[in-house]
């Protein structure tokens, strides 16, 4: 399962980075309604549990999840990989804007195959936009690094979880979460 998705991941690496269209930010990404559409940050006093996510190259584990509306889950996510990688949950096309803003962020340098550069998260874009990746529905993390997010679900389906690293959805670095 992982060598084949590697190719194809390496191969959308390599193409040039404007074939996969530099664009302004999309506001369906992050922040005001789009985001209410998957949910909102949670409080630690609301968790009613733990789910581990392990990122590899180019998929998780596990690769569902099940949530309930209204729920908050503590979500621990740690890159087992060997690349930079995201969770970030959203709809597809939430994904979609973003993953624009993240094909941004390489093509400045910020992100760089297995490290971040953190200073370049800095730069002013314009507009009072920086390459900052501090939305509370998404970590972006270096190969060993973990974090965590709690996040409350609403919403009734159509929700993902997906690293946005120009290629590595197109490998099938996407999962679904399903509601019961």
């Amino acid at each position: 399962m992982g060598k084949s998705k590697l190719i194809i991941a390496a191969a959308f690496m390599s193409m040039s980075l404007s074939a996969f269209g530099a664009g302004a930010h999309g506001d369906e990404h992050k922040h005001g309604a789009s985001v209410e559409k998957v949910g909102k940050p949670g409080k630690a006093s609301d968790v009613s549990r733990t789910i581990t996510v392990a990122m590899f190259d180019n998929y998780y584990e596990p690769e569902e999840i099940s949530v309930r509306s209204g729920e908050t889950v503590r979500f621990v996510v740690k890159n087992e990989g060997v690349m930079v990688h995201e969770f970030n949950i959203g709809t597809a096309a939430m994904h979609k804007a973003h993953q624009e803003e993240m094909l941004v962020m390489m093509k400045h340098g910020v992100i760089q195959g297995n490290k971040i550069n953190h200073e370049m998260m800095e730069m002013d874009m314009g507009d009072g936009q920086s390459m900052k990746h501090d939305d509370p529905n998404s970590v972006l993390l270096e190969p060993g690094q973990s974090q965590e997010i709690i996040w409350t679900f609403s919403g009734d389906g159509n929700i993902e979880f997906a690293c946005n690293v120009p290629g590595h959805y197109q490998s099938g670095m996407v999962g679904d979460v399903k509601f019961n």
